[in-house]
């Protein structure tokens, strides 16, 4: 049976650029994948001309002797395809999509993108509504200045490596299947250094301590992070470094408790002026005072707002506001003296319905109240 066209199999035209071949082998390889077409032979028997075809076609020299003698061309040594995984078809386009995940490298010898670094640091509520500069030193590694990050003696330069000719992969063929596996010999470097530097033992980095300078953004929050590119690890061997992730705490206010932009403050006042009004002085995130007039009769819990004088929006951007919660303070200590004036007072108070003045204090009778109800419906 005579083989099909390697153009009509992937179903391009003849003059497709190498992009369009490659786009068009990816389409039909996720479509026949044995493992999405179990026990379909047909799809398995497509699969494989697909990589086939693929193999000849990527290959600019493959293809200008395809395009010029045909099938005939690649005859007696097995059409120069493995098919599939054979001739590193899919593995390609494998390596295309997952290959550089995590920084890792890929065929062709690439040295690996340096690791990332985390960094944790605390700052108070007040740096955190107003920014600030800050200065950090992070342990580190950084390229070498010896060999400039190339990891080979001054004076020499890395050798493409000659057992996987700098691809940093060699393949073992195994029936129809091609089984690839880091070169043993570069450790998937693709290059090979036969005088090491001295001063980073040939791996192109050394241990340091950098300092680095750091703003901290207004309104910035807990938790948030603050990326600086370039600042982690270096890379092998002349690799771009990775980056420097700060991560934000915001430590614990003596007086306020944040809610993104609001800030809340419990404010206790003593019970005569909860019970006859009167006015604080209150302080505010940004150092001012607040004057905030305190109702008559005010109760423990009231919450009064204050627009405007809340935490900063993330880079200066508006104010939140400031609540109030009022804690009416019980007084203690008390003299014989303060506490028989107290006891004369208490006498002068009138329950409700006695002598038609109204209750001084409502809430506790109310509660009661409902409570004697209560137990009247329990004990008939």
């Amino acid at each position: 049976m005579a083989k099909q066209d390697f153009y009509d199999v992937l179903g391009v035209a003849q003059n497709s650029s190498a992009d369009e071949i490659k786009k068009a082998y990816r389409k039909k390889a996720m479509q026949y994948h044995p493992d999405r077409n179990q026990g379909d032979d047909a799809a398995e028997q497509k699969f494989k001309e697909a990589g086939e075809a693929y193999d000849i076609l990527k290959d600019e020299q493959k293809r200008a002797a395809y395009d010029q003698y045909g099938h005939a061309a690649f005859e007696g040594n097995g059409g120069g395809g493995g098919g599939g995984f054979g001739g590193g078809g899919f593995a390609d386009i494998f390596d295309e999509m997952f290959g550089d995940f995590s920084g890792r490298q890929q065929a062709g010898g690439r040295a690996s993108r340096g690791s990332d670094l985390r960094y944790n640091l605390e700052i108070s509520l007040d740096d955190a509504h107003r920014g600030r500069e800050t200065r950090i030193r992070v342990p580190t590694s950084v390229n070498c200045e010896t060999c400039s990050g190339s990891g080979a003696k001054k004076g020499t330069q890395p050798s493409t490596c000659g057992t996987c000719q700098g691809h940093g992969k060699v393949r073992a063929s195994q029936g129809f299947f091609t089984i690839e596996r880091t070169c043993p010999t570069c450790h998937g470097e693709g290059r090979v250094i036969a005088s090491p530097c001295g001063d980073c033992s040939g791996t192109g980095a050394v241990r340091k301590e950098k300092t680095l300078e750091v703003t901290i953004p207004e309104g910035v929050e807990d938790g948030m992070r603050i990326r600086l590119s370039g600042e982690g690890e270096a890379g092998g061997r002349g690799a771009p470094p990775g980056d420097l992730y700060i991560f934000i705490a915001v430590g614990a206010h003596p007086l306020f408790q944040r809610d993104g932009a609001d800030i809340f403050c419990a404010v206790p006042i003593p019970m005569t002026t909860a019970a006859l009004g009167g006015s604080v002085e209150v302080p505010s995130i940004d150092g001012s005072r607040a004057k905030v007039t305190i109702p008559v009769g005010a109760q423990s819990g009231h919450r009064m707002r204050l627009r405007g004088k809340g935490m900063s929006g993330l880079h200066g951007e508006g104010r939140g506001d400031m609540y109030i919660d009022l804690q009416v303070e019980t007084p203690v200590n008390l003299t014989k003296e303060q506490k028989a004036k107290l006891q004369d007072f208490q006498d002068t108070l009138k329950p409700t319905g006695k002598g038609g003045g109204k209750s001084t204090s409502p809430e506790s009778e109310g509660f009661f109240s409902k409570a004697k109800e209560l137990w009247d419906d329990l004990t008939d």
